[in-house]
């Protein structure tokens, strides 16, 4: 398995915690579906997940697959190491 830099972890923490902030706020919205502020934030998150997304696709490959990531020229779904392998 290759060698990933410092900066795949950062972004990858990074990506986490904006999920952590989803799956959290996904919650509290269960049970408080009218609470407006509460998805202008979701909504926030998601847009920014969406960005680190693309961000972490783009200078490290596919974060999933089956349909949810985009792959390089040449397919590079062959390029390990994948995120659960790190």
């Amino acid at each position: 398995m290759k060698q990933v830099p410092a900066h795949y972890y950062e972004v990858m923490e990074e990506l986490q915690t904006v999920d952590f902030v989803i799956v959290e706020l996904t919650l509290y919205l269960d049970t408080h579906p009218d609470d407006y502020e509460a998805i202008k934030q979701y909504n926030e998150f998601v847009r920014m997940r969406k960005k680190i997304k693309k961000k972490f696709e783009k200078e490290f490959g596919p974060l999933t697959g089956f349909g949810y990531s985009y792959s390089n020229y040449p397919w590079d779904w062959k390029d390990a190491p994948w995120p659960w392998q790190v």
